[in-house]
């Protein structure tokens, strides 16, 4: 365990706002503000480096703050990141989820979500729920799944940029034992804000298999309850 004061990380998480908003009844996923200690260490490891105050901070410090709300605040109401009655998220092309769809799925399964064939599904996100999607890959990434913009081409109020999210496979993912190497992959979005820089329109392209090509290397194991308590964006984010 981190020697950090985790009630001081929780009130002041210097990547993601609304942690520590007062005077306001928030609604938190586990009863409290969540920390991002270990997931903070890792994006400080092998993260590009931005200036202070740059656009590029700005995007991947926003997009994080977006991803806190999403998995750990319950209600629409108590987002702050996004316009609630404008917001869609698409992803690969696919049909736009408006946000209580994607508070309801969850990120992982809002982002996994695939039109394959089921005999070609590595991932059955219609099978998963919020709580078993997060379990999942807390399990299979416990130092947390990083994420950072590489790149911004344009600013507001259309935002394109290009990320990398990656992670180190040390527990088992669906049946495969971990091999304790760096999985990740690389995508690109546009992120149109409103005047507030509140997210109204969010796309996203990747491939999944950079992904699973790292999870499904693993030997075949017996799968087992998951009882890891770290989580993956502390996500995204």
């Amino acid at each position: 365990m981190s020697s950090v004061d985790l009630s001081l990380e929780k009130a002041a998480d210097k990547y993601r706002s609304f942690l520590d908003d007062e005077g306001q009844e928030i609604s938190w996923r586990h009863g409290s503000p969540p920390s991002y200690v270990h997931a903070n260490q890792l994006f400080e490891e092998g993260r590009t480096k931005w200036p202070k105050g740059s656009l590029e901070e700005t995007v991947q410090n926003a997009i994080k703050t977006w991803e806190m709300e999403l998995s750990h605040k319950t209600r629409l109401q108590d987002f702050k990141s996004i316009n609630p009655h404008k917001f869609k998220l698409f992803v690969n092309g696919r049909e736009g989820l408006s946000g209580e769809e994607v508070l309801k799925l969850g990120s992982y399964n809002a982002l996994l979500k695939t039109s394959l064939p089921e005999e070609f599904k590595y991932y059955k996100a219609e099978e998963e729920t919020f709580t078993s999607s997060h379990e999942a890959f807390r399990s299979a990434f416990p130092r947390g799944f990083a994420w950072e913009v590489l790149s911004v081409y344009s600013g507001p109020p259309i935002i394109a940029y290009k990320f990398r999210h990656w992670g180190f496979f040390e527990g088992p993912f669906k049946g495969h034992a971990p091999t304790g190497e760096m999985v990740e992959f690389y995508g690109f979005g546009t992120l149109k804000v409103d005047e507030s820089l509140r997210a109204e329109d969010v796309e996203i392209y990747y491939d999944p298999a950079e992904l699973f090509g790292g999870l499904l290397k693993g030997a075949a194991i017996a799968e087992t309850p998951q009882t890891t308590q770290a989580c993956p964006f502390s996500m995204n984010i």
